[in-house]
């Protein structure tokens, strides 16, 4: 058996599968008001269809890069903190 055993390759399929089925559902996914790093309000928006809210507590864009998604759920942890 070599390194990493047998289908060691699945769990980055895995991965990658659950992000792109997670950008095809999230298309259009609005981003939370937020609060950047020196304190500024900023108000929530719309995402275009097939974009998707990204980034970070404290900075949100609209991208297609599901990696980079950041879910509702996320933004509403964030704001807990």
């Amino acid at each position: 058996m070599g390194p990493g055993g047998t289908g060691s390759c699945w769990p980055l399929a895995g991965t990658l599968l659950v992000a792109v089925a997670a950008s095809m559902v999230a298309g259009g996914e609005d981003c939370l008001w937020y609060v950047d790093r020196n304190g500024s309000w900023h108000p929530g928006f719309d995402c275009e269809f097939f974009t998707f809210c990204c980034g970070t507590c404290h900075q949100r864009y609209c991208c297609r890069d599901p990696l980079r998604l950041l879910t509702e759920r996320q933004q509403r942890h964030c704001l807990a903190f």
